[in-house]
This record gives C-alpha cells, sequence and structure tokens, in this order.
C-alpha cells in the first residue's frame, strides 16, 4: 500500500529495523492492551492506567532508552539521523497509544538536554538509574497556570518572565513557583525545572533552569490532569516550596530557553510523528472497515461519498509524513531553516490529522462514538496536539515572524 512505501522509502537501515522492531511491539503488546482494557484509560487511579510490563517491554528491545548517551547504557543511534529515527519509532509507538508515545518520548528529548547541558558528575550519576529502572521517567518543567504558549511569542521583556522564581542562598538554589501542564509530571522520578533568575532583563536573558529529583524537599506533586486524551500519559502539576537543590544542580543560567532548543526542535518532529501515528491509527481502522462493512446493499467504500473521504485521508497522512521527513532532515544536519520547518511540521500536522481522524468517525457512524470501538479515543488523541508544544495560533506567529522578521508584529505588549 502507498502509505507503506512512503514509509520504507529513504529510511537507513538502522532505523529500518528499529521500525520493525517498534512495530512487532505495538502490535503484540500495546493494541492488543488497548483494546482488551479500554475501559482502564477511565481510571481515576493513574498509577494503574499503564502496566509497567508495557514499559518493561519497551526497555527490552532498547527503544525506551533512546537518547541516553550509549557509554552508560543507552541504544546507540547514529547522529546524523537521530531526530529522524526519533520520528519514525514515536510514530509507530503512537500508532498504537499516544499517551504511551509520550510516556517515552520525554526520555528521549530530556535525555538530550542533559546530555548537552548538564556537568559531567549529574550524567554519571543520573544516566546509569534512567537506564537501570524501566519504570524511570522523566520531565520537562516549563508550563505555568500564568504562562503557556504565549510565552513563545516574541515578546522578550522582564513581564514575560516565570513567575517560578529561584533565589541563591549560599550553595544551593530555593525555588518557589508552580508548574502545570507537565507531560509525565506525576509519575516522573527526575524534573528539569525552569525557574527566573534575573527579574530585571527580558525573558531570554533572565531564565534559567535546574535538575531536580522527584523526592527534593518541597517539591509536591499536586495532582493528575485528567485530560480529554492522551490519557495513558500522566500529565501533572507540580509546586514547589522553598525546594532547595545543590548549587551544582543548575543546568543553563540565564540562557536556559535558548540552550534548550536541543529539546525544543526534536520535540516538534516527536510531536508531528506522535499525532501522524494516531492517523495512520485512524487511517488503518477506517480502511479494514469500508471494505468490510456493507450499507445499503454494498461495502462502504463503493459508495463514492465514503471513497471521497478515504482518499483525503490518505492524502493528508502523505502530506503530513513528507513535511515531518524534511524538517526532521534539517533538524539533524543542523540547517538554518529547522525552527520555521519545525513549528510547520506541528501546525500542519495537528490540523490535518484532526481532520483524519474527523473522517474515521464519519465513515464509522454510530459505531465511531462508541467507547468501546476505539474510534472516538482517537478523535480525543488528535484533539490534544492543538494544543500541545503551542497552540495551533501562536505556532502560526512564530512561522510568520520567522518568514518575515522585519515586518511581522510583535503580537504582544505594546508596539515600539
Amino acid at each position: 500500500m502507498l502509505l507503506d512505501d512512503m514509509v520504507e522509502r529513504g529510511l537507513p537501515e538502522e532505523t529500518r529495523m528499529m521500525r520493525d522492531v517498534t512495530r512487532k511491539f505495538v502490535n503484540e503488546h500495546v493494541i492488543p492492551f488497548i483494546r482488551q482494557n479500554w475501559q482502564q484509560e477511565w481510571s481515576m487511579t493513574p498509577e494503574g492506567r499503564l502496566p509497567s510490563r508495557i514499559l518493561e517491554v519497551a526497555d527490552e528491545i532498547g527503544i525506551r532508552t533512546l537518547g541516553v548517551p550509549e557509554e552508560f547504557g543507552g541504544t546507540p543511534i547514529d547522529p546524523k539521523t537521530e531526530v529522524q529515527t526519533f520520528a519514525v519509532i514515536s510514530e509507530e509507538i503512537s500508532r498504537g497509544d499516544c499517551g504511551l508515545s509520550d510516556k517515552m518520548v520525554q526520555i528521549w528529548k530530556v535525555s538530550v538536554l542533559l546530555r548537552n547541558l548538564a556537568p559531567r558528575h549529574l550524567q554519571e550519576r543520573w544516566f546509569p538509574r534512567i537506564v537501570k529502572d524501566p519504570t524511570f521517567l522523566l520531565a520537562h518543567c516549563l508550563t505555568e497556570p500564568r504562562g503557556a504558549s504565549d510565552r513563545w511569542l516574541p515578546y522578550n521583556v522582564p513581564e514575560a518572565a516565570m513567575n517560578t522564581k529561584a533565589v541563591l542562598k549560599g550553595d544551593q538554589w530555593v525555588i518557589n513557583g508552580r508548574k502545570q501542564f507537565i507531560s509525565n509530571g506525576y509519575d516522573a522520578k527526575l524534573y528539569v525545572v525552569y525557574a527566573n533568575t534575573n527579574p530585571k532583563v527580558g525573558m531570554l536573558q533572565g531564565t534559567s533552569s535546574f535538575l531536580v529529583p522527584r523526592d527534593t524537599p518541597g517539591l509536591t506533586v499536586q495532582r493528575c490532569n485528567e485530560t480529554l486524551g492522551g490519557r495513558f500519559m500522566n500529565n501533572g502539576e507540580i509546586v514547589f516550596e522553598d525546594m532547595a537543590v545543590p548549587k551544582d544542580h543548575l543546568l543553563a543560567e540565564g540562557d536556559a530557553l535558548s540552550r534548550a532548543g536541543v529539546y525544543f526542535r526534536p520535540g516538534k518532529i516527536i510531536q508531528g510523528s506522535k499525532n501522524l501515528g494516531v492517523g495512520v491509527a485512524a487511517f488503518e481502522k477506517t480502511a479494514d472497515y469500508v471494505q468490510n462493512y456493507a450499507q445499503g446493499g454494498r461495502i462502504l467504500i463503493k459508495h463514492q461519498a465514503c471513497a471521497m473521504r478515504l482518499a483525503d485521508m490518505a492524502t493528508r497522512i502523505c502530506t503530513v509524513r513528507g513535511l515531518l521527513r524534511e524538517a526532521a532532515a534539517a533538524v539533524d544536519a543542523g540547517s538554518p531553516d529547522a525552527d520555521v520547518l519545525c513549528n510547520m511540521v506541528k501546525l500542519h500536522a495537528s490540523e490535518a490529522v484532526l481532520e483524519v481522524c474527523r473522517h474515521a468517525m464519519e465513515l464509522h457512524g454510530g459505531n465511531g462514538t462508541m467507547l468501546d470501538f476505539g474510534i472516538e479515543k482517537l478523535y480525543r488523541d488528535a484533539s490534544m496536539f492543538l494544543h500541545m508544544d503551542g497552540t495551533v495560533d501562536v505556532t502560526k506567529f512564530k512561522i510568520v515572524k520567522a518568514l518575515f522578521p522585519d515586518t511581522a508584529g510583535r503580537y504582544a505588549g505594546p508596539e515600539t
């Protein structure tokens, strides 16, 4: 089939082999669990939603520790195609469940950040622990109740600074504040926390990042945010009250946001690929359904209205995959257009895959709205991507700003 051919085309042999192993894992472990335990998604006990065995199998086949340096036991990837590999593997996992994909990709992205920013003694302490424990999750704590996507607008003034504050007292940084909508925030064992350390300068000059273990006194996991979709990743809200971390747990002082590009750029690619995996799952289920379910005396695919929708779904998936491949290659190559391509992928995947899933629901008729049928879950999962890694509107602003830096508006704060 065309969609499968496009997946194969241009993939390095190593990436293709990893993709095949991941697909087997998803088909044999993830999809059967989701189908047989669809009610588990709605458990109000977050710890019990996803069995640890699934993470253990992911660890056994080597896809949990992508991004962890090989010297510490991580799965080696060719650095020339690392982000492209991330994209292929996260798409496959998301085809089974995007929440599970979200759980694991945070490990990859934060590991990339730590290997670039963390001092050697912290890498030696934490990377072996991440590798040893299949349930070890990582979280990136940036979003706050009063500052989320708007922080990504080009408005670099003190008023846009983090509300979470860190003050150096002796040989410790004391942090106070709150983080919200944090992927893996509810059950991570290690956090990267962003805080304002200089309220007199702009956000890009006054934001620092810190490595914080979960058991640090003063850190409280306030709650698990009960989301519409992606519910097998436990999104959390975290409070810091006079939380003291050692001075040497500082990752970046002042310029943490600009130095976190090694996290954000792969993150946009992975976001698009997770979204794509949801769309592929919706298309595969729908393609099977319309060729086997009869209405009006003939199978659905023979009705022109149904056939046109299926063609639209396939075309949207291919356009997302094509742009995703282009953007991922640009990130791996360090191309100057990588940032704008990453934002284009995030935007296009968010909107195109949601439309794919809407077609899937409608082609399934009443069955598409049934909880135990599995199609409405994909629609809910796809809707989450409109707001992840920045809203689609803020992403559009960033694209225009990149294309027309001299004339585009600032979108926040007074004009100068």
